[in-house]
């Protein structure tokens, strides 16, 4: 099941890509008529990115006579607010909800006083090209689609593309097959878009891009990734801060699912059900099965070599994971790439990567059955 989760799940949709048929209907569509769009940027307290983001928002190529720019303020407590109100002169909107209750009850407001026919989200730490709403709303010539998620990109301190982890390469080649062969499980959070029919039945206390790719499904329509509309933004340094990010994102996940458990009836959703039953629950459920594979296995392990060694292999492998955390000298200093250490420092990094988060989602787990629910958000400092 561990396997499947990670590597049979892409391995069924790559199959299933070389038989499946090219759908042309986007270019079929003759529809030169641009539509309005409204950019909503969801921000709580960030007084100090703020007008970096809507200067980069205002230099958007979209026409600007078809696009509003609409900043859904959180209760913000800081100058926030204050910024964004010396950006009006220039067609800012700023839509302050009345108390704090979450992202996506801020971002309900904004949707409610949005006069677009095409939505479009992002954070406030999300740099774009000039060209990226362009690019996203494109996608929306053919009528199958309801949702539209950008590809992810990290970038050093002096804002240039830094190199992609494995974990992130990975995500982005399953959208792709998802994106060839039916539909997308999950949007990214940081830049997305929907159709405004999509985001009728808003709802305050649930991961909002997850949900809109399922209001999408139950409507019919279907969720792409663009490789053109591309999310840049900095990693976040502090590991800890990282590692709640990251429990914090599953809890809302799980409860998303939880609430649409009736997703998972093939005879009704077909294909995606099996798709939202292998790229999330499968993967949600990862931490359980190391758990019980590393407990059976040692009961076993005496009971022939093969099991013996199958014991020592993930002995190694937590080994290896722990290696990376305490960082020892050695693996500090730079070494060429075919060097044996650099190939162990790479190696074990990958190994605390994939520990790390299926712990997280572990804890997501705990979380979510104590009742715990994370509707409030804090943005990560990057």
């Amino acid at each position: 099941m561990i396997f499947y989760a990670y590597f049979g799940y892409p391995s069924c949709l790559l199959v299933i890509s070389i038989f499946k048929r090219p759908d042309n209907s986007k270019f079929k569509i003759q529809n030169s008529k641009l539509p309005h769009v409204s950019f909503i940027i969801t921000a709580y307290n960030e007084e100090t990115l703020i007008k970096q983001k809507i200067e980069n928002s205002l230099s958007q190529d979209y026409p600007k006579e078809k696009l509003e720019i609409i900043i859904a303020s959180d209760c913000s407590s800081d100058k926030t607010d204050e910024i964004v109100k010396s950006f009006e002169d220039k067609g800012i909107k700023l839509i302050r909800a009345p108390e704090r209750k979450g992202k996506e009850n801020a971002q309900k407001h904004a949707v409610d006083a949005a006069g677009g026919e095409i939505l479009v989200f992002s954070d406030v730490a999300t740099i774009l090209k000039p060209n990226a709403i362009s690019n996203i709303v494109d996608n929306f010539k053919d009528p199958a689609i309801g949702c539209v998620s950008s590809e992810d990109k990290f970038i050093d301190k002096d804002g240039n593309v830094s190199g992609e982890g494995a974990y992130v390469k990975y995500e982005m080649f399953l959208r792709k097959l998802e994106s060839k062969v039916n539909t997308l499980v999950g949007l990214s959070g940081s830049f997305f878009a929907s159709r405004r029919e999509v985001c009728k039945n808003w709802t305050i206390d649930l991961q909002s891009d997850f949900n809109t790719l399922l209001n999408s499904i139950k409507l019919g329509l279907k969720g792409i990734s663009d490789p053109n509309s591309i999310g840049y933004y900095e990693n976040i340094a502090d590991e800890k801060k990282e590692f709640n990010r990251k429990t914090r994102t599953v809890l809302r996940g799980i409860s998303v699912l939880m609430r649409n458990l009736s997703l998972l009836n093939p005879i009704k959703y077909g294909l995606f059900s099996w798709q939202l039953f292998s790229h999330k629950l499968c993967r949600w459920l990862v931490p359980f099965l190391l758990i019980s594979a590393f407990i059976s296995n040692a009961a076993i392990m005496f009971n022939s070599v093969f099991l013996f060694l199958l014991f020592m292999l993930q002995l190694s492998f937590y080994s290896l994971a722990l290696y990376y955390y305490w960082k020892p000298p050695s693996l500090q200093t730079s070494q060429p790439i075919g060097n044996s250490r650099y190939q162990l420092k790479a190696f074990s990094k990958l190994c605390y990567f994939f520990i790390t988060v299926n712990t997280s989602i572990f804890v997501a787990w705990l979380k979510y059955a104590k009742g715990e629910r994370a509707t409030f958000w804090e943005p990560s400092k990057r």
